[in-house]
């Protein structure tokens, strides 16, 4: 505030308008988002919501647009409201996503043919997104320009005052190398970040003791095909139900998506070294569970149907903290943030690797191992989703 501001011949600005004078005189931040996944897209929509500047480097030359297999989603309430806050016409959110009401656990006796429910919970509240769907309704909610396809991440150095950031970037179409400053640089490129392996290069991923193969099937064109009416059969409220199967060979996840398609995973225990024999007769095993459908298959996460739930959910309390502080105050900003969200992930993502060990039937340090045959009631209920920490908890800066 200039010192003619103090003068008593001049009139004191209105609350209101004191606040606005103070807003215009911040300066308006820039953020450098690397990586165009939804964890990249949503950053990207919580720091325009935030006033700041923003900038999305890809390296996939063009938007996705699915595949054969893609993923399937699982979004919980809070998720669903901060998309929706994002979307000019809320609405869609709900018109390209399935109600997923119920979450079931059940366990199958291959060599008996019989299957007995574990656990059902039908206030789960949660709706089944899939991946390429999701990532289209939020990407095409945002400005064009936003984000740079076919844009390779190069390297980063950060400014002698550490009051700018400078990303280098290669433009993968001509070759060429441009320089992008801003106020701040966020990961969002993945486990395997380049740029988290800079700050922590002593960081090694952690095996979570088992393998699982994904896809997506699509059954539009073959609805009553033995396979279609045999799955509809064993899960009758699939469409609106989350399936977790607990077999003798190893598990199972099924639940429908939009527009005929079924998400299904299979997973199963791997503990030893990973080589090519055992990768063959995991196929195998998959195969006599799932079918030839295995060749459309990747890699998926632990237990937990957190992650895109906990970008979204960064992205949003980033954004709050960042628009509550301004770039002035950058330092004090991300300690909020970091205060709001560490202890929640790192609670959720211990949970998941129990939860994993759990359904695994793996030793546990506090009880015997879980048996779906033998398992009381009080065992079972530890399966239920609704377990996980801070399940329905909003943090406040979102209110």
């Amino acid at each position: 505030m200039s010192s003619s501001c103090t003068q008593s011949s001049r009139v004191p600005p209105s609350p209101k308008n004191q606040e606005r004078e103070m807003t215009e005189e911040k300066r308006k931040g820039k953020v450098v988002v690397v990586g165009g996944s939804i964890a990249g897209i949503s950053c990207a929509h919580a720091m325009l919501a935030a006033g700041w500047d923003v900038v999305v480097l890809e390296k996939t030359c063009s938007p996705p647009t699915g595949s054969a297999t893609g993923a399937g989603l699982g979004l919980d309430p809070l998720a669903q409201k901060i998309i929706q806050s994002w979307l000019q016409q809320p609405q869609l959110l709900q018109m390209t996503t399935l109600p997923l009401t119920i979450d079931q656990n059940q366990a199958t006796d291959g060599n008996k043919k019989i299957s007995w429910m574990l656990t059902r919970d039908e206030n789960f509240n949660f709706r089944a997104a899939y991946w390429a769907d999701l990532h289209s309704l939020l990407y095409k909610a945002l400005p064009p320009e936003i984000v740079l396809w076919g844009n390779l991440f190069v390297s980063f150095s950060i400014s002698d005052d550490k009051s700018f950031v400078k990303v280098r970037t290669k433009v993968l179409q001509t070759g060429d190398t441009i320089d992008i400053v801003g106020d701040l640089l966020i990961a969002a490129d993945g486990c395997l970040s380049s740029i988290r392996q800079s700050f922590l290069p002593d960081l090694k991923l952690r095996y979570s003791g088992y393998c699982a193969w994904r896809g997506v099937l699509d059954f539009s064109d073959n609805e009553n095909s033995e396979t279609i009416i045999g799955l509809k059969k064993t899960y009758p409220d699939l469409g609106r139900c989350l399936y977790f199967d607990l077999g003798s060979e190893g598990h199972s996840v099924f639940y429908e998506l939009l527009n005929k398609r079924i998400n299904w995973i299979w997973e199963t225990q791997v503990t030893m070294k990973v080589s090519s024999d055992v990768v063959e007769k995991m196929h195998e095993a998959a195969e006599r569970s799932l079918g030839p459908r295995i060749g459309e298959a990747h890699p998926t996460t632990p237990h937990g149907l957190r992650s895109t739930n906990m970008s979204i959910l960064d992205a949003a309390v980033l954004g709050k903290c960042l628009k509550k502080w301004g770039v002035e105050s950058l330092n004090s900003a991300l300690q909020e943030y970091q205060s709001i969200r560490l202890s929640v992930v790192s609670e959720q993502v211990l949970h998941s690797r129990r939860l994993g060990r759990t359904k695994q039937g793996l030793i546990l340090t506090d009880c015997k191992p879980f048996d779906p045959r033998t398992a009381s009631e009080g065992d079972c209920q530890e399966l239920m989703q609704r377990n996980m920490p801070f399940f329905s908890h909003i943090p406040p800066i979102l209110n």
